[in-house]
């Protein structure tokens, strides 16, 4: 019945040991592991044939033999536990009843040890109460009339069994916590690679933005430069030379931007972040940048209302970047005899920027692939807490409209 019980639950656990195979398995094992197992066997015989041969019975050599087979099982006792187990306890019940010097105490336990550390607790249990009926039916029926006291050795190997399983389950538990703290440490470790690129690749679009931010102003204002200079060439060479120094202005202002943005990508860890970015564009070049737009040919006119507040950087540089952008886009679309207008609002709590034009670029019909610029501004704008609208002006030209919170405050 033992036997059949211990084929039936092993039977059970042979596709799951299939698919999670133990750190013992054949294919895995290291040398010392052998060493180690085959060691515990050993020892497990001697303990067995230790109480024979100190009270001095025979032993002929069929029991070190049967004992051997029994024993022997041990060696593969991690890769196979409830197997091994079975063999143990199925083998020692008939060796047991031929010889009762062949009960095999120790490699008992230290199977059913195995199979409480490795296997399931359900396995666990099923396995120590077979132990523990093999155990008390043998006693009540070897020493019953030898032994007076069986019945106080029968309560003392129920605890040798006890400690035997809790010994296996505590080692289970163990196994399994630090199980958990490896795939805790290792989800941890994934996690912060994503944030990781995660971070990455905002910086990734903050610097594509701001190069296009760059690259499209410059080179469009370098563009229109060029084609005034080529104009007055002819009739006007000291206005045609004066307009390529703008140009070589220009271009090298475009150079210095454009490498303090790469110089992003290539900072090294502990550099100072300031020396990197600096400087950065805020409200007080706008007449800078309006300047410039007006020495490639398009009138503007800069409106401030209002008393400037302390405001960070951060929206400083967003409005800086949309009356760029709004400025690039007239110049590329506007027209000839184009004007424009920038106004700024401080109001309690936020700040407005438009800006319009009377050029073409309201009726002219648009290229393929216009407006990437104004959708990352209007994504800049969000992160602030604000808002972003561009459309035709009545009755012709562009307006560009946004309003930003002084509080620098991101919505998430």
């Amino acid at each position: 019945m033992a036997a059949a019980a211990i084929g039936r639950l092993s039977g059970g656990t042979m596709a799951s040991m299939r698919m999670l195979r133990p750190a013992g398995f054949l294919a895995n094992r290291a040398a010392g592991r052998w060493v180690f197992d085959a060691l515990v066997t050993v020892a497990a015989a001697a303990l067995t044939l230790a109480t024979p041969i100190h009270e001095r019975h025979h032993t002929g050599p069929a029991a070190f033999i049967v004992l051997a087979v029994i024993v022997a099982p041990l060696v593969v006792r991690r890769i196979w536990p409830i197997q091994v187990f079975g063999w143990i306890l199925a083998t020692d019940i008939p060796a047991a009843l031929w010889n009762k010097h062949l009960i095999a105490w120790p490699a008992l336990l230290i199977a059913l040890y195995t199979v409480a550390a490795l296997r399931s607790r359900q396995a666990a249990l099923v396995c120590a109460g077979l132990f523990e009926i093999a155990t008390v039916v043998g006693l009540a029926l070897l020493a019953r009339n030898t032994v007076p006291g069986w019945r106080f050795l029968a309560i003392s190997y129920t605890g040798m069994i006890a400690a035997a399983l809790g010994l296996g389950l505590y080692s289970a538990t163990r196994r399994a916590w630090l199980a958990e703290l490896h795939d805790r440490a290792d989800r941890l470790e994934r996690e912060r690679d994503q944030q990781g690129a995660l971070a990455a690749a905002a910086e990734r679009a903050r610097i594509a933005r701001e190069m296009h931010d760059v690259t499209a102003h410059h080179l469009t204002v370098m563009v229109t430069l060029s084609e005034a200079a080529a104009a007055a060439s002819a009739s006007s060479p000291e206005r045609a030379a004066e307009v390529m120094r703008s140009v070589s202005a220009t271009g090298r202002r475009a150079l210095a931007d454009t490498r303090r943005l790469l110089g992003v990508l290539r900072q090294h860890p502990g550099d100072d972040p300031a020396v990197a970015l600096a400087p950065v564009p805020d409200l007080t070049q706008l007449d800078a940048l309006i300047e410039e737009v007006r020495s490639a040919g398009l009138q503007t006119t800069l409106e401030v209302c209002g008393q400037a507040p302390d405001v960070p950087a951060g929206v400083q540089l967003t409005a800086y970047r949309l009356v760029q952008e709004a400025l690039t886009n007239t110049l590329k679309h506007g027209g000839s005899g184009a004007r424009a207008t920038v106004r700024l609002r401080y109001l309690p709590g936020e700040l407005r920027v438009d800006i319009d034009d009377d050029g073409a670029g309201g009726t002219a019909p648009a290229p393929a692939g216009v407006g990437g610029g104004l959708i990352g501004m209007a994504e800049r704008i969000h992160a602030y807490g604000g808002d972003v609208r561009a459309g035709p002006r009545q009755p012709g030209g562009w307006t560009v409209s946004a309003r930003l919170h002084l509080d620098g405050g991101e919505t998430g």
